[in-house]
Order: structure tokens, then sequence, then C-alpha cells
């Protein structure tokens, strides 16, 4: 006999499929994976600045990186693609100021030459990944 706790029941059984049915794809995709690989990188090198660096530069170059991995994940956890692309472009300026951070730690003196174009490559490869992505959902927003 159909009622409201049966169908609620059914309701969460559903979500619970759709979930697994998802398995956190945003973990699948290319452009994730490079962008951890990018984080983890500029964690390695943060290690090495000065310690009174610790609440400065670090901190921020910390804060920049994660939010690279972090805002590919929330966009794709968003439904409009509108909102995906979003989240792209703010991860994609995030790899900028951490760029320029980098360079900024390589004219100091605190990461050498290879260090930076290390990064930058992590980057380029990040970014034309990002680029792809982006541009299907733009295909999906315009058809």
């Amino acid at each position: 006999m159909w009622n409201v706790e049966c169908g609620m029941r059914i309701v969460m059984l559903l979500i619970k499929i759709q979930y697994k049915m998802n398995d956190f794809f945003y973990k699948k995709l290319d452009a994730y994976k490079i962008a951890k690989e990018f984080t983890i990188y500029v964690y390695s090198l943060v290690k090495i600045f000065p310690a009174y660096e610790q609440y400065g530069l670090c901190d921020q170059l910390r804060r920049a990186a994660v939010s690279v991995p972090s805002n590919i994940a929330e966009g794709m956890g968003r439904m409009a693609p509108k909102e995906r692309v979003h989240f792209l472009e703010i991860s994609y300026a995030s790899i900028i100021e951490v760029l320029c951070q980098l360079d900024i730690s390589q004219t100091i003196g605190y990461i050498t030459e290879e260090d930076l174009a290390n990064a930058e490559e992590i980057a380029g490869r990040l970014t034309k990944v990002m680029s792809g992505l982006r541009k299907s959902l733009i295909d999906k927003i315009q058809n």
C-alpha cells in the first residue's frame, strides 16, 4: 500500500543510487588530477622557504594552490553548466596567482629557475585541459 513513508523511502533510495552512480566524478577528471598534482608540487616547494615566510608568502601560496582543485571539484558539483564554467574560471585565476607568487619567490631566491619551470609546465598542462573542459561546457550552454 502506498503512503508518504513508503514514498520517502523510495526517494531516499534513489538519492543513494544517484550518489553511488556519480561516485564523486570530479575525481575522474584529468583537470582535477593535474590540479591536485600542481597543488602537491607547490606544497613541496614551500617546505624549503625560510621560516619567517610561513605566515606570509607560504600561507598565501598554499591557499591559492589548494583553491585550484577545490574550485574544480566545487564547480563540477553544480548542476548548471554556467556555474561549472564560473568555478573553472576561478580555478584558472588561482593558477595565475600561484605562478605570480612563484615567480616572485624565484626572483627572491627561495626557489630555483628549474622549480619555477616545473610549476609552469604543470600549469600549462592543466590550463590546456581546463580550456577543453570549459569549451565543452560552453557548447552545452549554447545548445
